[in-house]
């Protein structure tokens, strides 16, 4: 962990006057196999390719504003390992700032992935080695705020990917690692911030994260004021008091069907009522394009970007979020940065990973 200590007291320097894009949430590592035809269940079958990705929803965000363009940070939960120093190297790639992350050596990142069918007692084992803060460095994201646990492991997902139809299969090791908290939030110079989005996790933590950026907010005029956003993407009871928070809400399909919605305008018009006045919802759906309600309750909608040949759709979500925020944190207007998240979102399902969605 030697070279990774050193990296995150020695950031690399970037323009001292461009505020930054926060994003809070999850970092783990993906093991992508690349199939034909998705396996049957304990058979031996031949991946046409394999890949490690730095991966989690805040993560995969940072990747694109970083390949965006737009100078960006990430804050969450590392354990340290070789893992870890996966991570950091590519973090580092990306001239991610890392001086301020908290080093805990006396934990591990896990090596390897099982996966255990429970009914039938098959098992798949996946072997890792570290790299998740290196591939963020790689791609320039700022992991200032990145805070290393002393217990629990990294978590990890199982990612298998269609080479027929482009559907993603993901089987997630969500490890004991804790979250962040609104205690190591202090810790973050807001004035170096022009926009922080959470992806919704330990939402009583995190609402105390958002109060926080609303009481230095509020001494601010409205010019200087830091924009924040949230994403809601799992149907869990104790993430939705966050849907009133944030100028910019994302709310996923899977929670718009989850409370009954058969469409992205008929959900973002039932749960309109529960964002705070003057904050913008969105929801994309799919194939469907996206759609956002307004501060003036103006529906506006735009249509998916779909590539000639469907490849890869994970993370396309988390792009898509990316690219809206981008394009809002840049003056766009509403529609602008619907029509720019679709189109990113688009260039994304057409590759493997994230080089080359611009």
């Amino acid at each position: 962990m030697a070279a990774g200590a050193a990296a995150l007291r020695d950031p690399a320097p970037g323009p001292a006057a461009e505020k930054r894009i926060l994003c809070v949430g999850l970092v783990c590592l993906d093991i992508i196999s690349v199939v034909e035809a998705y396996p049957a269940e304990d058979t031996d079958t031949r991946c046409l390719s394999q890949r490690w990705q730095r991966g989690g929803n805040a993560s995969n965000s940072c990747t694109v504003l970083a390949l965006l363009g737009a100078p960006c940070a990430f804050m969450g939960s590392l354990a340290p390992g070789h893992a870890a120093d996966f991570v950091l190297a590519d973090l580092q790639h990306r001239g991610v700032d890392v001086r301020h992350a908290v080093l805990q050596p006396g934990s591990r990142m896990p090596t390897s992935v099982v996966i255990a069918s429970a009914s039938r007692g098959t098992r798949t084992i996946l072997h890792a080695s570290g790299f998740i803060v290196a591939d963020f460095q790689r791609r320039g994201v700022d992991v200032t705020h990145v805070a290393w646990q002393p217990r629990g492991d990294v978590p990890c997902a199982c990612c298998v990917v269609n080479a027929a139809s482009g559907s993603r299969t993901i089987v997630l090791y969500d490890t004991n690692l804790p979250d962040v908290t609104a205690r190591d939030f202090e810790r973050v110079d807001l004035d170096r911030y022009r926009w922080i989005h959470w992806e919704a996790r330990n939402a009583a933590e995190q609402l105390r994260m958002i109060q926080r950026v609303e009481e230095h907010n509020r001494a601010l005029p409205p010019a200087r004021r830091i924009r924040t956003s949230v994403e809601v993407e799992k149907p869990r009871e104790e993430l939705l008091p966050l849907l009133a928070h944030g100028d910019v809400v994302f709310i996923s399909k899977d929670l718009a069907k989850h409370f009954g919605y058969r469409s992205a305008p008929e959900a973002l018009r039932g749960l309109h009522g529960r964002v705070q006045a003057g904050a913008t919802l969105i929801c994309a759906w799919a194939e469907e394009g996206a759609d956002a309600l307004g501060p003036g309750g103006e529906l506006v909608h735009a249509d998916a970007c779909p590539p000639e040949t469907l490849v890869d759709t994970l993370g396309a979500g988390d792009t898509f979020n990316a690219a809206v925020i981008f394009a809002l944190s840049g003056g766009q207007s509403l529609q602008d940065a619907l029509n720019f998240g679709c189109r990113i979102a688009g260039k994304k399902c057409g590759i493997q990973g994230y080089d080359g969605i611009v």
